[in-house]
């Protein structure tokens, strides 16, 4: 007898610096942290990674990025993705600035580099995430 159960997808760590991250999502925006010296980034961390400073800020992003690279995996790593071959693993640089790692969706879109690309917020679970499809 097989058990048919998916494994569960996995989910990030929610953490005191990366809440303000999830919260936003869940809210239906996306946004990335600014020093005041003008840096911006993603993911969150305590200290700009330009200038060190500690004093940092939340800012919404407008939702448009550009394709920097991607690609495509037809092989599952983990066992919760084996239903969902093939996906897009991309880095997507916000049209503010910072760069993330998210998914391209559908799968199936014909990508270019820099082609322009567009928030998706998708729902795993109790956890809304920031993929991007095709602008």
């Amino acid at each position: 007898m097989s058990d048919s159960k998916q494994p569960a997808f996995p989910l990030p760590e929610v953490t005191a610096l990366n809440r303000p991250y999830w919260d936003a999502l869940a809210a239906g925006r996306l946004v990335y942290q600014r020093c005041g010296c003008g840096h911006r980034w993603l993911p969150p961390r305590e200290q700009c990674p330009s200038c060190l400073s500690p004093d940092t800020s939340w800012e919404q992003a407008s939702g448009r990025g550009t394709l920097l690279s991607w690609v495509v995996y037809r092989t599952a790593y983990h066992p919760a993705f084996e239903g969902r071959l093939p996906y897009v693993t991309a880095v997507v640089q916000l049209d503010e600035g910072p760069r993330l790692m998210t998914n391209i969706v559908p799968a199936d879109a014909a990508l270019r580099a820099d082609m322009p690309v567009t928030l998706r917020i998708e729902h795993e679970g109790d956890f809304a995430l920031a993929r991007f499809a095709p602008a």
